[in-house]
C-alpha cells in the first residue's frame, strides 16, 4: 500500500502569542523570527519565547521553523553560528535560510529550508539546493501549477509554496529598491516597502499615464480554491504570509485554511494526510475578507495574467457588503444582505477612484448614521467593510482550542491500579497507584465514576476518546481520588511529550556545480564564506551584493508583474489600442525617478534607478 503524503499548513508567528494562536487554530507548523538575522527585523523574538513555543508545538507534533534568512556580513557569521546551535539545542525543527555562507559553518544536524529569498524559480536551481543538503525549498510565488509540477517531477526535495497573504511585487530576493533609495536592505530585514507608495507613470515624450497611484501595490494572494491542484502538483507545505500580522489575523486565516484542507483530506481515496495531530474546535466561522484584505489574486498559479494591482490604495479594502441607495440629512440608506453593526468601518471608491471610508456610529438595519459625513460618497456606490466590529469581538475571545484524543486504560495491579494514557500522537505514560480495593455496593458504579472523572480534561490539551477498564471486580473510589489520579496521569504524559525532539538532519558534502558560472550582485553574496561556497561549486566569478557594490543605472527590481499589461498597453495583447506610448517609461516618486524595461519574451518587467 502506497503511504499517504504528509500535507502541512504553515502559519506565521510574529511572536509567542501569534505562534500559540496559530497552533490552536490548526497549523501543522509555524515560522517565527529568531532574535536576529530574520527577514522581518521588526519581528524578532527572544530565545526563551521560541523555546516555550517549541514545547507547546511539539505536544501536537507541530513544527517550529525559525527564520535566519538575511544575508550576513563576515562579522555576523560567528553570532549566527552560535544562534543556530542554541536553536538546535532547544529543539527547533528547521531553519529557513538565504545566505549560502551558513553552509560553510560548523552547523548542528538541523534541517535547512531554502528561503523564497533564494529566488527558486527553475528546476536547475531547486535540484542544486537539494543536492547541497536542503530538505525543503520554498518556491517563488510567481510559479504556475505547470512549473511546480515540472520541478516536483525532477526532484525529491519537499516543496513549499505561499498560499495566502500580502505579495511582494518583485521576485523574492531580487528587490533592491529600498536599499537604493533609503539605505534599508530588504535582504537584511529592513524593507521600507516602497512598492506600497504612490507613483506617477510617464513616457519619454512626457505623457502622464498615471498620477499618484499605488502602481506597484498588489492585491493579496488567495489560492484557497486550488489547494488540491497544488497538492497534486507536488506542494506539501502551504504557507500563509504574515509575520507582521496580529493574532486575530493569524487565527482567522489559519482556521479558514485548516477547514479547507481538512475537507480535502477527509475524502475517501485521498492520497494525502495531515502532518500533525489534534483537532481544532472553532467558535466562529472564518472568513479571509473579514480581516486584512486588499482584494485577491491567485498570482500566476493558473498561468494567466489577470489584473493584480490595487492602485487606489495599499490599505485593507475588506468585504463587499452592498450599495448605497440614498443619502439624506446625514443618514445613509444601503442595500445589503449583511448585518451592519455599530462601530463598523466602511469604505468606498469615489468618482476619482480614490479610496475613502467612514465609521458607523449607529446602525438601524440598513439605515446608517456615520460618525462624520463621508466626503465623496454617492448613491449607487459600492460599500466595503474593512472593520467588522462584531467579528473582531469574537476573535478577541477564546474562540479556538485544539485537543488531542486520549485513550485511557484503567487496570488492576497487585498493589492497586495502573492508569495508562496514550494520545493520538503515540505518546504514552503509566501511573501506578497504591490503593485499597474496596468492593462497590452497586454494579457499574465504578465505570460510571471513572468515565465521569477521567473525561474532565477541559483545562488540558486532551479530550478522552475511549476508556478501557480491566478489573476483576467493581470497586469503590472517592471522586476526589480519581480526579487526583487523572491529574497526575496527565502530568506524566505531558512530561513524556516534552521529551520529544525532531530527528537530526545530517548533510553529506556535495561538489555538484551551481547552474551558473558567473554571478552578479543579484546572488546576494555579502560574506567570504558565501564566496567560498559558490567557488567550491564551480562559479568562476562572484560579485559583491548590492548592499556593498550599490551603483546607479542598475536593476533594482525584477518582476513577473508588468505595468504595461496592467495599463492595457501590453505589446503582445493590447487592450487599449488607442493609447500610444514612447518608451522608455518612467516611474516617479517624489524626487526619485526609475526607468522601466520590459522583456516581452520572458514576460518580465525590470525597474532601474537612474
Amino acid at each position: 500500500m502506497i503511504p499517504k503524503k504528509n500535507i502541512e499548513l504553515l502559519s506565521p508567528a510574529k511572536n509567542l502569542e501569534c505562534g500559540m494562536t496559530a497552533i490552536d487554530s490548526g497549523a501543522d507548523a509555524v515560522y517565527i523570527g529568531a532574535s536576529a538575522f530574520g527577514a522581518r527585523a521588526a519581528a524578532g523574538n527572544p530565545l526563551n519565547d521560541i523555546e516555550q513555543l517549541i514545547r507547546y508545538a511539539h505536544r501536537f507534533r507541530t513544527k517550529v521553523l525559525v527564520t535566519v534568512n538575511t544575508i550576513l556580513t563576515d562579522r555576523e557569521l560567528a553570532d549566527a553560528e552560535r544562534l543556530i546551535n542554541n536553536l538546535y539545542e532547544m529543539g527547533t525543527d528547521a531553519l529557513i535560510i538565504q545566505d549560502m555562507g551558513l553552509l560553510q559553518l560548523d552547523l548542528p544536524p538541523i534541517a535547512l529550508h531554502a528561503s523564497t529569498q533564494t529566488d527558486n524559480r527553475t528546476v536547475e536551481k531547486v535540484k542544486f539546493l537539494e543536492s547541497v543538503g536542503f530538505e525543503r525549498v520554498v518556491l517563488a510565488r510567481e510559479l504556475s501549477l505547470e512549473q511546480i509540477s515540472e520541478i516536483s517531477a525532477a526532484t525529491n526535495v519537499e516543496l513549499e509554496a505561499f498560499v495566502h497573504g500580502s505579495l511582494c511585487v518583485s521576485y523574492s530576493g531580487q528587490c533592491y529598491m529600498s536599499q537604493a533609495v533609503c539605505g534599508r536592505s530588504a535582504n537584511r530585514g529592513c524593507c521600507a516597502q516602497l512598492c506600497r507608495l504612490p507613483y506617477s507613470l510617464s513616457d519619454s515624450a512626457g505623457k502622464t499615464l498615471a498620477h499618484n497611484k499605488h502602481l506597484l501595490s498588489l492585491k493579496d494572494m488567495d489560492r484557497s480554491d486550488y489547494l488540491l491542484e497544488m497538492m497534486n502538483a507536488g506542494i506539501s507545505s502551504f504557507k500563509i504570509e504574515g509575520r507582521l500580522k496580529d493574532a486575530d489575523y493569524v487565527k482567522n486565516i489559519t482556521a479558514y485554511y485548516r477547514k479547507r484542507i481538512d475537507a480535502i483530506l477527509e475524502k475517501d481515496g485521498c492520497g494525502f494526510t495531515r502532518s500533525s495531530f489534534g483537532k481544532s474546535y472553532f467558535g466562529f466561522e472564518p472568513d479571509p475578507e473579514k480581516t486584512f484584505h486588499r482584494g485577491k489574486t491567485d498570482y500566476f498559479l493558473k498561468g494567466e495574467r489577470t489584473l493584480m494591482s490595487q492602485p487606489a490604495t495599499p490599505k485593507s479594502i475588506g468585504k463587499y457588503i452592498g450599495d448605497v441607495v440614498r443619502i439624506s440629512d446625514g443618514k445613509i440608506i444601503v442595500k445589503s444582505c449583511d448585518t451592519i453593526n455599530n462601530g463598523d468601518g466602511l469604505c468606498f471608491f469615489n468618482d476619482k477612484g480614490e479610496f475613502s471610508g467612514f465609521r458607523v456610529n449607529r446602525a438601524e438595519g440598513n439605515l446608517l448614521f456615520p460618525a462624520e459625513p463621508p466626503r465623496g460618497l454617492k448613491a449607487g456606490m459600492k460599500l466595503f467593510r474593512n472593520f467588522d466590529s462584531a467579528f473582531q469581538k469574537i476573535l478577541k475571545q477564546k474562540c479556538v482550542e485544539r485537543k488531542l484524543s486520549l485513550r485511557i486504560k484503567f487496570a488492576e495491579a497487585a498493589e492497586g491500579f495502573e492508569i495508562t494514557v496514550c494520545d493520538e500522537a503515540g505518546d504514552e505514560a503509566t501511573l501506578a497507584v497504591t490503593a485499597e480495593k474496596i468492593p462497590a455496593k452497586k454494579q457499574g458504579l465504578m465505570r460510571e465514576v471513572l468515565e465521569s472523572q477521567f473525561s474532565k480534561l477541559g483545562n488540558t490539551i486532551f479530550k478522552m476518546n475511549s476508556l478501557d477498564v480491566d478489573c476483576n471486580n467493581d470497586y469503590f473510589f472517592p471522586v476526589s481520588l480519581v480526579a487526583e489520579w487523572r491529574r497526575k496521569a496527565v502530568e506524566l504524559l505531558l512530561e513524556q511529550k516534552d521529551k520529544w525532539r525532531p530527528k537530526p538532519s545530517w548533510r553529506a558534502a556535495s561538489q555538484v556545480s551551481f547552474p551558473e558560472k558567473t554571478l552578479d550582485y543579484r546572488a546576494n553574496v555579502m560574506n567570504s564564506k558565501a564566496e567560498d561556497f559558490y567557488a567550491g561549486h564551480g562559479c568562476e566569478t562572484v560579485a559583491k551584493a548590492f548592499e556593498i557594490s550599490g551603483g546607479s543605472g542598475v536593476e533594482v527590481m525584477r518582476c513577473k508583474f508588468c505595468l504595461r499589461h496592467e495599463m492595457g498597453i501590453c505589446k503582445k495583447n493590447p487592450q487599449k489600442k488607442d493609447i500610444h506610448v514612447k518608451e522608455p517609461l518612467y516611474l516617479s516618486l517624489d524626487n526619485q525617478k526609475f526607468i522601466l524595461q520590459f522583456d516581452c519574451v520572458r514576460c518580465e518587467m525590470s525597474i532601474l534607478k537612474q
